[in-house]
């Protein structure tokens, strides 16, 4: 029997209450890490269900203007993959069953080899993994390594995503689906429309709970994610955004967000 997870463990709370999860993305190592460590403690005391953190890349294709730009400063700080893991290990020190996601690109995880990545990940407290310019049909050999980690293979289904496609999806994704909210890449968006059939697809498959990702900016989306079929909503650019517009104040400005963002989750 598998053993419950801190995602599990956070969706059934949740399910209890009749909230969805509010998810909050962080760049790491911008403006520098120990900012970006003090945000991630900030966004949990303003309410944050879960985390879901970037490492630093030259080329992050999934990512729009807000996020590119927090990597590229990142970078010029001389950021490394193994500063973050140290961020995070002392993190997952201070936070016990928050649970924390890394989206990443393959050249990263290959950079370092697939099984140390994980291994390294397992290590700092990581619950979960996106690789995200890796497709289902080349997923397999990261999914061994994560699963051999003990770490949660995130997958991402798009409303697009052909029916064959979605079901591997299902069957292979842990923790939570990434389901994308609109097509392009990640950005704070003032208007949203949500694909509620793709969300409802995603759980007649039976797939890990359907988090909404790209675009969530508002709590109007977070309301809209959820009366849509959402278990729960992740937020990035605008909390990068904000971050860079408040220099110096960075913790007390994603708090006060995170905890609007997630007054929006309960009913």
């Amino acid at each position: 029997m598998r053993n419950v997870s801190r995602y599990d463990a956070m969706f059934e709370r949740l399910a209890e209450r009749d909230e969805a999860a509010f998810g909050a993305f962080v760049m790491l190592g911008d403006p520098d890490l120990e900012t970006s460590a003090a945000m991630l403690d900030a966004l949990v005391e303003g309410g944050a269900d879960m985390l879901e953190v970037g490492i630093p890349f030259s080329d992050p294709i999934a990512d729009g203007p807000v996020i590119q730009a927090a990597a590229v400063r990142a970078l010029h700080q001389g950021v490394t993959p193994a500063d973050c893991f140290a961020l995070l290990q002392a993190f997952r020190a201070r936070h016990a069953e928050v649970p924390v996601g890394i989206l990443t690109y393959a050249n990263l995880v290959l950079a370092r080899g697939r099984d140390d990545f994980y291994r390294a990940a397992a290590d700092a407290g990581v619950d979960s993994v996106l690789v995200a310019d890796v497709p289902l049909l080349e997923a397999a050999p990261f999914v061994a390594s994560a699963s051999a980690a003990g770490v949660d293979p995130v997958l991402i289904a798009a409303p697009n995503t052909p029916a064959g496609t979605l079901a591997g999806i299902a069957a292979t994704g842990r923790g939570y689906t990434y389901c994308v909210a609109r097509a392009g890449v990640t950005g704070a968006d003032a208007e949203v429309r949500f694909d509620a059939e793709l969300l409802g697809r995603v759980a007649a498959l039976g797939a890990a709970p359907p988090v909404l990702g790209f675009g969530i900016s508002q709590p109007e989306h977070v309301r809209l994610a959820r009366a849509a079929g959402a278990r729960g909503v992740i937020s990035g650019s605008a909390i990068v955004a904000l971050a860079a517009a408040h220099s110096g104040g960075e913790a007390d400005a994603v708090r006060r967000f995170a905890a609007g963002m997630k007054a929006a989750t309960v009913r």
